[in-house]
């Protein structure tokens, strides 16, 4: 990417353990093109549009800790309704798992993503095959016969926006799936309930501060 496409992006490094009390933060840097991360008219977004914390979720459908933390964030977001989300599908575990991200952003073109998000992340398990993920997509509510119809028709952009997300998670140093981007701080680990709250406090205590 060229240089004046490019700005730092300043992130910490939260180690934190699933589930467990945010601690202690190492600060870090990654170099990303925020406004790509931020501003993809293609990623779906939840929550408050105009929120004054925006999460950037990087997830997989398949992974058992994105499962866990879906379900935190779902809680979080009926509890605070100032928060902005921004899923970014990274299927890195099986080719299930990009059949399961394509089902669900094909379903964003009839304004149903969230559904078949939510849907996808309540199989339990992992290692969940195509066949079961296409029945929780049916199982949503949403379109089948327009939803097969624009995962055809929109193939080539669904695919390109899995390859930005994919890069935009390799700029940002991620190692795997979940992982999050809480307003100026990076947390690469499976949050619950409490960890979320913890971290947007932090994050718009920062973010008042830097005005």
């Amino acid at each position: 990417m060229k240089s004046n496409a490019l700005f730092a992006l300043v992130v910490c490094l939260i180690l934190v353990a699933a589930f467990a009390p945010l601690r202690r933060a190492v600060a870090t840097e990654q170099t990303a093109d925020a406004a790509a991360v931020l501003d993809d008219p293609s990623a779906p977004v939840t929550g408050n549009p105009k929120g004054d914390v925006t999460i950037v979720e990087f997830s997989d459908y398949n992974c058992p800790f994105c499962k866990q933390s879906a379900a935190a964030l779902e809680k979080l977001l009926a509890s605070d309704g100032k928060i902005r989300v921004i899923h970014k599908d990274w299927p890195v575990l099986t080719d299930a798992s990009a059949y399961g991200a394509r089902l669900a952003l094909a379903a964003g073109y009839q304004g149903k993503y969230a559904a078949v998000h939510a849907a996808l992340m309540q199989i339990p398990g992992m290692r969940i095959s195509k066949d079961r993920m296409l029945e929780a997509a049916k199982a949503s509510g949403v379109d089948m016969d327009r939803l097969e119809s624009d995962r055809k028709a929109h193939a080539q952009e669904i695919d390109a926006l899995l390859e930005r997300n994919a890069a935009q998670a390799e700029a940002l140093g991620l190692q795997g799936t979940p992982a999050f981007l809480v307003g100026p701080y990076i947390v690469p680990s499976a949050l619950g309930f409490d960890d979320f709250r913890q971290v947007v406090a932090d994050a718009r205590t920062k973010m008042k501060g830097d005005k």
